[in-house]
């Protein structure tokens, strides 16, 4: 769905574009709706709720609910701190762009890296779990290899959809929003008015869980729950050169994504939680799949197709969300020419105008992490809510660096002089997630291997990024058929783009 725009907004569009360094390439023909729907499905309450309901009602009993409040408290500020810089620089990839011009462009490398790869692995985690819903629906049985395959099939899939163009994206992902709400507001509202089994009061309790160790840590350990399904929303500044009047849409975007995700999952969160019969079991673990349980009992062979079907169709559109917003990240580093085989990654498809080569590699690599023998849905979002978290994070520091140096947002939406406070109370927020997540996740009691495993592959791959830039040593080197004539010289609000090349080692 595209909204109409005159042909001076089209033009304020192109020269809003040329002063930030760049010529308009890819095609702008996304409006508000479709840019709230891909955030929106990338977010998606329906992937999160059943992706980890399981092991947010197990590890912290009932009460977990609560972990949705006291995460979208943080997450709100995180929004505000990025909808203020989508605002003012609204650019294809996002977070590395955001970095770059408020801090300089080896900050903004390294930002980019994290989340480039916590992206790539989050991608592999939605779609690792869809034949747990698709072997039930489609009749075919349920083992690693059929979940393998699954998983290939629908990464495929999506690149094939983002390759033929952001209006096939748009379609999709408007298609993805039908059977979120359905999914979600449908389903949940159907369990809490018909199929309760528990009063609401049920979620003050906790039944336990944490033993002897106290409830403190099983909640903390909990709210990878509510971490895992409130991001998504700076999807809608990954894709802001596709969108018209991005600087006015895209915060707004931003602000229904999450809005409309934080109803849809209460409500279905509290209709799952008051529909299951016994939390002794599950808590225990005698009942391994309480989820199931649930829709089996309360929606009856039809009623549990037509929620699998739902879920599956969730899940690919959350897919290709995220596999959308990955591919822009990915040509963003190219086209600035930071990256091997830049002038390879950033070439567009004449008549769909995507990168090819950039779409195959956020399809190749998360195929392959699917091959992995370790490969199971709580390791790897583990690791990608953290990678993206410090992503996330990085931008609220540069925020408040560049306020530090001077940097006035000058973007349709700013904080005004709530500006600091926000940045600071998001930064505070997001690196006690960061610390809470790497030692509570997996929970206590399991191997070293995973109870270190986020902080370990975090490590890693930070690494990995220091090693490329002290090795390559890469330059920004934008071509000719990128770069604006007008690359906005003397224009005061984008430092780092009107320099010319640098080392990003010297950045």
């Amino acid at each position: 769905m595209s909204d109409i725009v005159s042909p001076d907004q089209d033009a304020a569009d192109a020269a809003q574009l040329a002063a930030l360094g760049y010529k308009p390439r890819l095609t702008r023909a996304l409006g508000l709706w479709s840019n709230f729907a891909v955030g929106f499905t990338y977010l998606s309450p329906l992937v999160g709720v059943y992706s980890v309901f399981d092991y947010g009602l197990a590890t912290g009993g009932p009460a977990f609910f609560w972990t949705i409040p006291v995460v979208l408290l943080g997450q709100g500020l995180v929004l505000l701190t990025f909808a203020e810089v989508a605002s003012q620089y609204p650019l294809a990839g996002g977070i590395y762009q955001w970095a770059k011009r408020l801090i300089g462009p080896k900050y903004a490398w390294l930002s980019g890296w994290m989340y480039t790869w916590a992206l790539l692995v989050t991608i592999a985690s939605v779609a690792y779990p869809i034949a747990t819903y698709a072997g039930p629906l489609l009749g075919y049985q349920v083992n690693h290899w059929s979940t393998v395959i699954t998983c290939v099939v629908v990464i495929l899939f999506s690149a094939v959809i983002n390759l033929l163009g952001v209006r096939r994206l748009a379609f999709v992902a408007n298609i993805g929003v039908f059977a979120e709400v359905v999914g979600t507001l449908v389903l949940g509202g159907y369990l809490l008015f018909f199929h309760h089994k528990q009063p609401v009061s049920v979620v003050m309790h906790t039944f336990d869980a944490g033993g002897s160790g106290g409830y403190l840590g099983a909640f903390l350990g909990s709210c990878l729950f509510a971490v895992w399904i409130f991001y998504g929303f700076e999807a809608c500044g990954d894709i802001a050169e596709e969108v018209k009047d991005p600087s006015r849409k895209v915060p707004r975007a931003m602000g229904m994504t999450l809005g409309v995700g934080a109803v849809a999952t209460v409500v279905l969160t509290l209709g799952l939680i008051l529909a299951v019969p016994n939390f002794g079991a599950v808590i225990s673990g005698r009942s391994a799949d309480p989820l199931g349980d649930v829709l089996a009992a309360s929606l009856g062979t039809v009623g549990s197709k037509f929620a699998l079907a739902l879920i599956v169709v969730g899940f690919v559109s959350c897919t290709l969300a995220i596999q959308a917003a990955a591919t822009r990240l990915v040509y963003s580093y190219a086209r600035d020419g930071v990256i091997v085989g830049a002038k390879w990654l950033s070439k567009l498809h004449p008549t769909f105008h995507m990168p090819p080569a950039a779409t195959a590699v956020t399809a190749v690599i998360p195929s392959a992490f699917a091959f992995l023998p370790s490969a199971t849905v709580t390791r790897i979002i583990t690791f990608s809510v953290v990678g993206i978290y410090i992503g996330f994070q990085s931008v609220v520091l540069a925020s408040i660096v560049g306020r530090s140096r001077g940097w006035k947002p000058a973007g349709v939406f700013t904080l005004g002089r709530w500006g600091w406070a926000v940045n600071i109370a998001a930064l505070a927020y997001g690196v006690t997630a960061i610390v809470v997540l790497s030692i509570k996740t997996p929970p206590n009691g399991t191997s070293f291997f995973d109870h270190w495993l986020v902080p370990i592959s975090v490590g890693i791959v930070a690494a990995l990024g220091v090693v490329y830039l002290l090795v390559f040593r890469p330059k920004e080197q934008i071509t000719e058929e990128d770069r604006a004539d007008s690359a906005a010289e003397g224009s005061g609000e984008a430092p780092v783009a009107t320099d010319p090349p640098t080392a990003l080692t010297n950045g």
